[in-house]
């Protein structure tokens, strides 16, 4: 079975995008699938409900008083909006660490109104604008309260990234995960779809993860929900769709990477990954689209701009559009 978006101009296929997901519930039984379920992937951003664990096995919660708020922008890849921003500096003081200690760097907003707002003032973008922001300060609220020097909390070997990588471990099923550099310079990590579909599975449904996890991934899906605008922004997917649908959590990644946790479908609690393999993040956002219409999640009705993102030139004349075309292979059982 093979899922593809296509990127036509004057009406003619231009590129082909093939990706691959896998759709699995609570007990790691593969569903359903699309291309190859099995494909290695780095997660990027869409690990960061799960590294946000930490905050609840370590005591970090506890200690500083962490709020859902807060958690919502640790699992986030938000828009560097002023509300990020500002979440993001007062989350900091709170732990008593100032923006020296984020190792994420600095880029301009993902938001055009923000980015358009710095550029304007003459104004560089600060680390507190990166889209990772809240998972880094997660991140050193978990050093403190392990005990352990916040400085140097981004390499694999401190006890920080060394209770991520058991987490993942212990929520995928797979003992050894490989791992790379992410954007933000903290580990990324590599997981068969399946494997990674499972863990999403298991923030739809913390009773069937190990006892250690299931309050955090309660707590996680519910600050999500609570607090769609804090994980991306108001014109980001992510944002938008669990706005719209009542029972899905949604956390992009870079290069093409998308998880989805779903809540009481037909088929029960769901976990989803997806991977374009080409990277594109354009390519990612219609078929997002049409498998949650596909599994009549999503009312076709619904306007949304991914749908059939329009592709412009130089002068934003339309010469073009995505659209995406699913199958779906189903398994018994």
């Amino acid at each position: 079975m093979d899922a593809y978006t296509y990127v036509y101009r004057g009406g003619h296929i231009e590129n082909r995008h093939k990706v691959s997901l896998a759709m699995v519930g609570p007990l790691g039984s593969l569903l359903a699938y699309s291309g190859n379920p099995h494909l290695a992937a780095h997660m990027r951003s869409s690990a960061k409900p799960f590294q946000a664990l930490a905050l609840y096995v370590s005591g970090a919660i506890e200690r500083f008083g962490i709020t859902p708020a807060e958690v919502a922008l640790t699992c986030a890849s938000h828009d560097g909006m002023e509300p990020h921003v500002a979440m993001a500096a007062n989350y900091l003081r709170k732990i008593g660490l100032d923006e020296s200690y984020l190792a994420c760097g600095a880029h301009l907003p993902f938001d055009p109104a923000a980015r358009k707002a710095l550029q304007q003032a003459d104004q560089p973008p600060s680390v507190l604008h990166n889209n990772c922001s809240g998972k880094h300060t997660g991140m050193l609220a978990t050093a403190l309260a392990l005990g352990a020097d916040p400085k140097g909390y981004e390499q694999p070997e401190h006890p920080v990234q060394q209770l991520n990588l058991q987490t993942l471990r212990e929520l995928s099923g797979q003992a050894h995960i490989p791992y790379g550099v992410d954007g933000c310079s903290v580990p990324t990590f590599v997981l068969p779809l399946a494997s990674a579909a499972r863990m999403f599975a298991l923030l739809a449904e913390p009773a069937a993860a190990p006892p250690q996890y299931q309050e955090g991934l309660q707590a996680i899906f519910q600050a999500m929900r609570q607090h769609p605008d804090l994980v991306a922004g108001p014109h980001s997917i992510d944002t938008v769709l669990m706005q719209h649908l009542p029972q899905l959590v949604a956390k992009r990644g870079a290069d093409g990477y998308y998880g989805m946790a779903l809540r009481n479908t037909r088929w029960g609690n769901l976990g989803i990954a997806l991977k374009v393999e080409s990277g594109s993040n354009e390519a990612r956002e219609p078929m997002i689209i049409r498998l949650l219409e596909e599994l009549g999640i999503l009312s076709p009705e619904v306007e949304l701009e991914w749908r059939r993102p329009v592709v412009r030139n130089v002068r934003k004349l339309e010469v073009g559009h995505l659209e995406a075309r699913l199958e779906l292979k189903w398994l018994d059982g």
